[in-house]
């Protein structure tokens, strides 16, 4: 464990002192208090390490009606908790005598309560209501992403970085040098990297991480995709978590795998079953499966996330699941015992982490609470599977653009209930705009068939 990041499994008095020994070791000037918006689009606000013991308690005001998605002006008056776990070191800031470090923040509200507009504050609502049916949500994600190279102005291009393909090594990888300083930087901040590797589409690489609780998952998925793209930018690179950046080619996915624990065991976990799977995951399984048209909207939360979602890209279009089939929207992984989980393919590295990984929790604690029955497994191949034979099965499609999916997201419950009545009601009309800007807008294809021919 680097020094520079926070031991765990400690109380706070211990954390507290141990961030007080960093800030004085690595000459630590500056901190960086972030947060994220509805759209999970980070945040910050820089104070000097002079004002750290008005920070810890809370005392660091920010006006909420700036933050999409936040307050309304005449209630705009909002303050930052830092999470203390979260401090970290800044690893390309620090000099000789001088380095940065930063905490993640929750938004509360000016009388200490948490601010139901926070996306982090969600997600602790869920962790909370999985606690009191006795477990503990365990989260691994998979974001991929894409490397551009950027013009003389910094800004990005439609030029790939690479044309390498799944698992290519140097020369062709070239995001290798990039990936290297990329997991340097996330090892300096208390990351544990299992693997790194180019993906399957030219310029595309993935960086995977260590599983965690659900509320630091999304911490470190936050982190992650703000670190990627610092560093890349050193590089002169630009790093995209856009879904569908390139026609004809894969997209990015942000597979996210999920576990539910008890007294310490795997709740998912049952060595007699055929499938070594207990009821609690066939009821969760049936839970996604029920309300997988009803939770789109947040994991796959943009216009473009929908040209991801299409047939011949390897990305989950239909709904079922399968204990090894990749086409299924719903994946069971091989490894099983305590590290027995459930992977829900679909979810795109655009989304709110901390609203992906509530709104999943949500929908997998229905289907235990109601005691549902997963449907048969189906190990065919549904992306070369016929409609009529779909149709013989009772696969059904996940939603086709953002707006069936906004109109899934109000039909269904799952929704409001799991973000709370501020932050549905925020993201719902964020989302409406969204896709009425994109509806409304004249783009290249329109001019490139039509302008001459009419």
């Amino acid at each position: 464990m680097s020094e520079a990041v926070i031991s765990k499994g400690k109380n706070d008095t211990e954390i507290l002192a141990q961030i007080k020994e960093i800030i004085s070791s690595k000459s630590v000037e500056l901190i960086h208090l972030q947060f994220v918006d509805i759209e999970g689009i980070l945040k910050s606000v820089t104070v000097t390490v002079e004002q750290f013991d008005d920070v810890v308690a809370g005392k660091q005001m920010f006006d909420g009606s700036s933050v999409k998605g936040f307050s309304p002006i005449n209630k705009s008056d909002l303050y930052l908790q830092p999470d203390l776990s979260t401090f970290a070191v800044l690893p390309w800031s620090v000099e000789e005598g001088y380095s940065e470090a930063r905490f993640l923040c929750s938004a509360v509200n000016p009388d200490g309560t948490l601010f139901e507009g926070d996306t982090r504050n969600v997600l602790k609502k869920t962790v909370e209501r999985a606690a009191d049916k006795g477990y503990t949500i365990s989260v691994g994600p998979e974001l991929e992403f894409f490397l551009f190279k950027t013009d003389a102005d910094g800004n990005p291009t439609q030029q790939l970085d690479d044309n390498g393909g799944y698992f290519e090594p140097s020369p062709k990888d070239l995001g290798e040098r990039v990936r290297l300083e990329i997991y340097r930087a996330l090892k300096a901040m208390g990351f544990t990297i299992e693997a790194s590797h180019h993906e399957v589409a030219e310029g595309q690489h993935e960086i995977n991480f260590k599983y965690a609780d659900a509320l630091g998952a999304a911490d470190l998925s936050t982190t992650y995709k703000w670190v990627v793209k610092t560093i890349a930018q050193k590089f002169g690179l630009h790093a995209t978590f856009m879904p569908k950046p390139v026609f004809g080619i894969n997209g990015s996915g942000m597979h996210v795998n999920m576990s539910f624990f008890k007294d310490g065991e795997n709740a998912f976990y049952n060595e007699a079953d055929e499938l070594q799977l207990s009821d609690e995951a066939y009821s969760f399984i049936a839970g996604l499966v029920e309300n997988a048209k009803n939770i789109v909207a947040v994991t796959n939360p943009l216009v473009n996330s929908y040209k991801r979602l299409v047939p011949g890209y390897e990305a989950p279009c239909y709904i079922a699941w399968s204990a090894s089939n990749r086409s299924a929207l719903i994946r069971i992984p091989a490894k099983k015992g305590m590290a027995t989980r459930v992977e829900l393919r679909c979810p795109d590295p655009s989304a709110n982490p901390y609203l992906t990984f509530a709104i999943i929790a949500s929908a997998g604690l229905n289907g235990i609470e109601k005691g549902l029955k997963a449907p048969a497994s189906i190990n065919e191949d549904i992306f070369h599977m016929s409609v009529e034979r779909r149709e013989e099965l009772g696969i059904e499609n996940l939603p086709g653009s953002l707006e069936k999916a906004i109109i899934e997201f109000e039909n269904g419950e799952i929704g409001r209930a799991t973000l709370g009545e501020h932050v549905y009601g925020e993201y719902v009309s964020a989302k409406k705009a969204e896709w009425d800007s994109y509806r409304t807008a004249v783009h290249s294809w329109e001019i490139d068939n039509y302008q001459a021919k009419f």
